[in-house]
């Protein structure tokens, strides 16, 4: 008998507390849901989430333009260097850029004829 006297006065309070109309409870709870949309939509703005990444011709022309340019800087520099230490004249920069080049453009060629 003293349980379900607790039992009914719990379920009266717990009436009393969300009122007759749940309501405000719903849209607590939609105003919740709204913000949480939100701060994820800003925080996939914040991670860059939200942008498009570069299509498959974008990144290849990257690729070619890498490969040129460190062909031709890499021969350069390793042939400058050389010259440095070794006292020659600018046989091994001309010589090792050409070199670089030609490498650059054969590693051009090859991921050209890939599918």
């Amino acid at each position: 008998m003293f349980g379900l006297a607790l039992g009914d006065k719990g379920t009266d309070m717990a009436n009393e507390e969300l009122g007759a109309n749940p309501t405000p409870e719903d849209a607590r709870i939609a105003s919740l849901d709204e913000r949480l949309r939100a701060a994820q939509a800003e925080e996939a703005v914040r991670t860059g989430a939200t942008r498009r990444k570069p299509d498959a011709s974008y990144t290849a022309g990257n690729r070619v333009l890498a490969d040129l340019l460190g062909g031709l800087l890499g021969g350069a520099l390793v042939g400058w260097v050389l010259d440095r230490f070794l006292g020659t004249s600018p046989g091994f920069l001309v010589g090792l850029t050409i070199l670089g080049i030609v490498a650059g453009f054969w590693n051009i060629i090859k991921r050209s004829s890939k599918r």
